[in-house]
């Protein structure tokens, strides 16, 4: 994990914001009551119980699935100012990257505008970096820019001192049971890792080490593995791809679930 020993220190957050896209909002890990919870919900109980009094903790989740970094921006970002948390965790930038022609350049340009307007506005603004796609079809051609775009991520943090949320980092994360079926989503033990990791990032003992070994697998022939990469293509990756020839997001329609700083 890369060092960040200098946030580890950090204050005690009495209120927590979240801005972001689908990794944000929670998609991958739903709740007993069908909507959404995500390592972004996660991170805020574990901030809560660092509380003398956890049930005076604020939390809003401002993220929507499907956004982009402009949309994150012009939607997200003003109401964050708005509720002036303590923290923000803010990921974007992951949906631009992975369209056809973008330049990452131009993305983490566009991006350290508004971390600097964020940090202007709130406390602490916890960044995070892009996962490694290795292991992931298709979107392991990408590996080189999503490399590009979180140098620059790391040096908008340097630059204006954002703790930095490494996924790109947490390889238990790289393991198929971290991940949603459709590949692109993490799947709650996913997101729990992910939590567990942005804790220590922030100072929280947390109560499980993000970075434990899975349990070992059975072994799987070519083929299932091959069978497998089909079955997937044709139930998520022809959709999503329709959808982006089409303009159409997953996030049309879709709204914060929690637009206020409430309670837990």
């Amino acid at each position: 994990m890369a060092d960040d020993s200098r946030f580890r220190d950090s204050d005690v957050f009495g209120s927590y914001a979240a801005i972001g896209d689908s990794f944000t909002e929670g998609v991958g890990d739903p709740g007993p009551d069908g909507t959404f919870a995500g390592w972004a919900d996660r991170l805020a109980v574990l901030l809560a119980d660092r509380l003398p009094e956890p049930e005076e903790f604020r939390y809003a989740n401002l993220a929507v699935r499907g956004r982009l970094l402009d949309q994150i921006v012009e939607e997200q970002v003003p109401r964050a100012k708005e509720l002036a948390p303590d923290l923000v965790t803010f990921c974007a930038g992951g949906n631009d990257i992975i369209r056809p022609g973008s330049d990452p350049d131009d993305v983490a340009e566009r991006f350290e505008r508004a971390v600097a307007d964020l940090t202007s506005a709130v406390g602490t603004v916890l960044v995070t970096t892009g996962f490694d796609t290795r292991s992931v079809p298709v979107l392991r051609r990408l590996r080189g820019k999503i490399a590009t775009y979180n140098g620059h991520v790391r040096a908008v943090a340097d630059r204006y001192g954002c703790p930095v949320l490494d996924l790109w980092s947490l390889k238990t994360v790289q393991d198929r049971r971290a991940w949603d079926a459709d590949r692109l989503h993490l799947s709650p033990e996913g997101h729990t890792r992910v939590a567990l990791r942005a804790g220590q990032v922030l100072g929280v003992d947390v109560p499980a080490d993000p970075d434990q070994p899975w349990p070992p697998l059975p072994p799987r022939g070519p083929l299932e593995l091959r069978r497998d990469d089909i079955q997937w293509a044709r139930e998520y990756l022809v959709p999503w791809i329709g959808r982006r020839l089409r303009g159409e997001s997953s996030g049309d329609h879709v709204s914060a679930k929690r637009p206020d700083l409430l309670p837990l």
